[in-house]
């Protein structure tokens, strides 16, 4: 049987709009139960999300 490669997966590339950053975060939180560090990595998945979506010197996007 042939070894197959797999590359890591980061959610956050996948996380493009306002809703679907949303609804991700309802999801993880109905599947938490109640686990706050779970909670936590949705949330940064979504600020790392948000990052990669702002535009430079666009709305949102602090100045640097």
């Amino acid at each position: 049987m042939k070894n197959k490669t797999t590359s890591p997966y980061d959610v956050a590339e996948h996380l493009r709009t306002p809703q679907e950053m949303a609804l991700y975060l309802q999801a993880c939180i109905e599947e938490s139960n109640g686990d706050v560090e779970f909670i936590a990595r949705a949330l940064d998945d979504i600020a790392r999300a948000q990052d990669a979506t702002l535009e430079p010197n666009g709305p949102g996007c602090p100045e640097i």
